[in-house]
């Protein structure tokens, strides 16, 4: 296949993690009596622009349907996240009720809400219609679309340029990332800002997260890419902060390439970082899947274990990173007979490919559980905390990523 971005043949493959139905395809009842795709998940990288992606074998769009279950107002540390962003990005960047901001991704309302809230006239960009439709009930207005460059001309014409562009964990969802950029050039008026937040490639491979790999997940980015990619664009990245999110990610400031403001040191010292992690030497990616198999095999032998012995696991967070894991090692419901999870949207149904019933956190206590496997280890803190009585009775939790660890 040729790169995404720069075009150039790829030939050497990241990791071939088989074959998976996609990580949000969750079942219903009904479902289950038919037939379930699956497609090849294997991740190439570019030699040329390093932009680290998935092969294709779908319709892209299959993957973001009327039924897309992810809403992110589910995740009480994620709102959190929301509106310590809209605080600081309002002071940092004088927005008010002449402002104009847009959100890419915008999902259920999480973070736009904040916006409304401060009198500051926003408009969301959110294709799948099981979110937009809660954000809209908020009041937030929402072109149910795609969005690219066409669509980011559309709203230029519109007079609905933005001060500010937010994509929060958006980009590395994008199957045509170079039209997608060209959309936020083209939405973007003179002097405004874009802010992307996606998770660093860097971050993956230190701590082996070959989780948050899945079909829905086209990109995989380090700040160098992103660097080129906006550069053919027309735009440059002004600053970068490390953030904590998704067990590490990045959140990218850009503008206009011939924005006046003065690039920041923070892209330089991130780039030279990158550097000296070696994440422009194919070597690098070389022995990934070696590690990755140790993980599978650390928490399969401790999964047959807890089974041969008389205890139950059971896990929480229904996660699209959870559904690759599961995948991945072949797990079903002799091992983990349920998942909990706090989204509506997710329970009562079926988790791709292991088929394992979700059933609200409520019901947990019920099942009686010598150990609760966190999922998405990212919000690790925050399910130990709401599920505080466990520690209490003598359940212990466990995460696998980068390593099995039970506490």
């Amino acid at each position: 296949m040729n790169c995404r971005h720069c075009k150039k043949l790829i030939n050497h493959t990241f990791l071939d993690l088989g074959f998976a139905p996609p990580s949000n395809a969750y079942l219903t009842e009904e479902d289950l009596k038919g037939s379930e795709l699956y497609f090849p998940l294997k991740i190439k990288v570019c030699e040329n622009c390093w932009l680290v992606q998935t092969e294709d074998y779908y319709d892209p769009k299959s993957l973001f349907t009327s039924k897309y279950a992810y809403f992110s107002s589910a995740s009480s540390s994620w709102l959190l996240h929301a509106k310590n962003y809209s605080t600081k990005i309002i002071k940092d960047l004088n927005l008010n009720n002449k402002s104009h901001v847009i959100e890419v991704a915008s999902n259920d309302g999480y973070l736009l809400k904040n916006f409304i809230a401060a009198n500051i006239p926003c408009l969301g960009i959110e294709p799948t219609k099981s979110t937009a439709d809660v954000a809209e009930n908020l009041g937030i207005p929402v072109i149910q679309k795609f969005f690219g460059e066409s669509l980011g001309k559309k709203i230029t014409r519109d007079g609905k340029q933005a001060d500010l562009i937010i994509g929060n964990n958006v980009y590395a969802h994008v199957p045509d990332i170079n039209d997608f950029t060209k959309g936020l050039k083209a939405a973007l008026k003179p002097g405004g800002t874009i802010t992307l937040e996606f998770p660093h490639l860097m971050r993956l491979i230190e701590q082996s997260q070959f989780d948050t790999i899945y079909h829905e997940h086209f990109s995989y980015l380090s700040l160098y890419t992103v660097s080129r990619i906006f550069a053919d664009a027309e735009l440059r990245v002004l600053h970068v902060e490390k953030l904590a999110t998704h067990g590490g990610s990045l959140r990218v400031y850009g503008c206009h390439q011939n924005d006046s403001r003065v690039t920041r040191h923070s892209v330089d010292e991130l780039l030279k970082e990158e550097i000296n992690q070696n994440l422009q030497e194919l070597e690098t990616y070389k022995n990934f899947k070696e590690r990755v198999n140790n993980i599978k095999n650390d928490l399969l032998s401790f999964l047959i274990k807890q089974k041969s012995s008389g205890k139950k696991v059971v896990a929480y967070g229904a996660a699209a990173k959870g559904n690759t894991l599961l995948n991945y090692m072949g797990v079903k419901t002799d091992l983990i007979p349920f998942v909990f999870d706090a989204a509506k949207a997710k329970q009562n149904q079926y988790m791709p490919g292991s088929h394992i019933p979700i059933l609200p956190p409520e019901e947990l206590m019920q099942t009686n559980p010598d150990f609760i496997l966190i999922l998405p280890w990212n919000i690790a803190d925050e399910v130990k905390s709401q599920n505080s009585w466990a520690t209490k009775k003598g359940i212990k939790f466990i995460t696998a990523i980068p390593k099995l660890v039970i506490s």
